[in-house]
This record gives C-alpha cells, sequence and structure tokens, in this order.
C-alpha cells in the first residue's frame, strides 16, 4: 500500500489527491496536518482521513507514510518536498514546482540522490486527450508545424488571494501561464531557444498577464499566455499550425469537463472526444506505476527543472524579478 500524508487543507486536494485515492485499492490517504489544527480536522472529517497530526514535520516523520502530497502555496515547495525526500518519502509536488529554477533543480538534486519518486502534478499531460494531440502532431498530418498558440485565462476577483502576492509565489504564470508553456514544452517534444514576454503588472512584483513568444529550435515559435486580470473570460485551449492543417485542442487543462480535438485539412475537417475519466486519475496512476515498477515519468523532476527554467526566462524577459527573490522588497 501507497500511504499518503498531505501537507495542509488546500482547496485542490479533494480533486488530485482524495477522489483518485478513492478510486485505487493500493492507495489511500493516511495524514493530515495543517497550520490551523481545526481546519485539519474538519478536512480530515469531510475526507475520511483517519490521522490528524499536529504539525507538518510529523506528517512527514511517520512511518507509516509513504508518500507525500504538497500543494502547500508556491513559496514553501521546495523546503517541504526535500524534507520529505529526506525523509524517506516520495513526493507528489503541485505545480508551479518550486519558486524558480535554481530551487527547482536542489528537488531534483535530492530526489536523485535518495532514488526516490518526485513528480511535478501537471495532470493533463496523462490524460488521453493530450496524448492523442500529441499523437496527432507527431503523424505528420499537419505538415510541417510553423505556429502555436497556448491559452489559458481565467478571471481572480479577489485582491487578497494567495495567487496576487509576491513573496508567496504569485503571479498569473506561476498559477496558469505555467500551463500554456508545458504544453507547448510537451506537444513539440523542444525547449526554447529564444524568450521574449510582455507582462501587465498588478500588485507589486506580480504579473496578472503575461504573454510570452517562444522560439524553438525546429524554428516552430509558440505563443503562450496567461491571463487571470478581473475582465478575463475563460479559455483554455492549444492551436498547432502546419503548412497541410491545424489542430485545436479544447480545454486540454480539464477534459473531464468536456474537451474536444478538432483537425482541419485539405481532405476535411474531424473532430474526437475522448474519455472523460479525471486527468487526476491519471496522473496518481503514473505516480503509482513510477514507485512501484520504476516507470518513468513525463513530468518527473528533470522536466520541472526544465519548466522552471522557462518560467524565469518569462520573468526575466518581461521585465520583472523571479519569484523568491529575497531582495525584492516586501
Amino acid at each position: 500500500m501507497i500511504r499518503f500524508g498531505t501537507l495542509g487543507a488546500a482547496a485542490i486536494t479533494p480533486r488530485a489527491l482524495i477522489a483518485p485515492c478513492a478510486d485505487e485499492p493500493r492507495v489511500f490517504v493516511y495524514a493530515i496536518a495543517a497550520r490551523d489544527r481545526k481546519r485539519a480536522e474538519a478536512f480530515a472529517q469531510y475526507a475520511g482521513i483517519r490521522h490528524v497530526l499536529d504539525d507538518y514535520q510529523q506528517v512527514i516523520e511517520n512511518p507509516k507514510v509513504t508518500a507525500i502530497y504538497n500543494p502547500l502555496p508556491i513559496h514553501l515547495h521546495h523546503e517541504w518536498t526535500v524534507k520529505a525526500l529526506r525523509a524517506g518519502k516520495h513526493v507528489l509536488c503541485e505545480k508551479s514546482f518550486s519558486s524558480n529554477a535554481i530551487e527547482a533543480q536542489d528537488m531534483a538534486n535530492v530526489a536523485a540522490e535518495t532514488g526516490l519518486v518526485l513528480m511535478e502534478a501537471f495532470h493533463y499531460r496523462y490524460h488521453p486527450l493530450f496524448i492523442r494531440a500529441k499523437q496527432i502532431y507527431d503523424s505528420g498530418v499537419l505538415g510541417a508545424i510553423r505556429e502555436i498558440r497556448a491559452v489559458f485565462d481565467i478571471p481572480m476577483i479577489d485582491p487578497t488571494n494567495i495567487r496576487m502576492t509576491y513573496h508567496t509565489g504569485g503571479g498569473a504564470t506561476m498559477d496558469i501561464g505555467c500551463y500554456p508553456i508545458s504544453w507547448a514544452r510537451h506537444i513539440t517534444g523542444e525547449e526554447p531557444i529564444e524568450v521574449t514576454a510582455r507582462a501587465e503588472e498588478g500588485p507589486p512584483h506580480v504579473d496578472v498577464m503575461l504573454a510570452a513568444t517562444l522560439k524553438f529550435p525546429s524554428g516552430i515559435v509558440a505563443h503562450a499566455s496567461g491571463d487571470m486580470r478581473a475582465t478575463a473570460k475563460f479559455k483554455a485551449e492549444l492551436e498547432v499550425t502546419g503548412d497541410a492543417g491545424t489542430m485545436l485542442v479544447v480545454n486540454p487543462l480539464l477534459p473531464q469537463s468536456g474537451h474536444q480535438i478538432r483537425v482541419t485539412t485539405p481532405a476535411g475537417a474531424t473532430v474526437e472526444t475522448l474519455d472523460r475519466r479525471a486527468t487526476f486519475g491519471y496522473q496518481l496512476d503514473a505516480f503509482v506505476g513510477a514507485i512501484e515498477n520504476g516507470e518513468a515519468l513525463l513530468t518527473g523532476a528533470d522536466d520541472a527543472v526544465k519548466q522552471m527554467r522557462v518560467i524565469d526566462r518569462c520573468y526575466r524577459a518581461a521585465g520583472l524579478p523571479l519569484r523568491g527573490d529575497p531582495d525584492v522588497d516586501r
């Protein structure tokens, strides 16, 4: 059995961990701790978690716990992921993986030293929708790929939300724009050689919108953007344009809520839909497979380092400080 300890009572936890574990007989959530014990107790009662511990340290040191789910604010990902790995626990860490690439590399180094599984929770990557989109991309049916457009927009209307605070790792790119960047990286299988970006700043140093242009070694240009301004309208799309056709992936983020792959070529247009099973279930499958069978992860620690390097380059290109910079004024 894989026994999870979860750190905090984050809003994503029921979808990302509790529900998938309920459908997986080899995995269950064994323990929880939060900054507020009463909140942890309430969450445990709701989720059926039997053990409420006093703090995060007790969770990672508990001998019954074999894996840690880390959905803490981004500025705490590095600290508690490293502590969990050092305590002998596998870690499923929420995105964005860390505050910056230096932290990400340290996390990856510790995972390599300990021989433990460390996975970034880009759940979309394990769903049949994105796997099928990648197959179409690689098939050549679209011809030579010229351009990619990747967009994730969702309004954020609460100015007190943690995503609006620089020192907790806030910003549109850290929270939502990381997905379009990841979509572009994974659909191409390449890392950008040139990055330009423009951003709109809300609270000090916090991007409420960032649009990046990524040029890849193959010559493909990707436009990746995330917008959490109050005026934003929900959109999650990945569009690939080649000299022989186009592919539009509607809702690669959460295909369980509805999705399509639309391919248009001179031969005509097709529309595909795939599995409506939740992305988080596929993600858990991959995590379990890595632990039990040594299966390779599509969003393992090495990929997470590459992802954070691109995010850092986007911030630099937009004239904003990297997340986690101690010299930024508080």
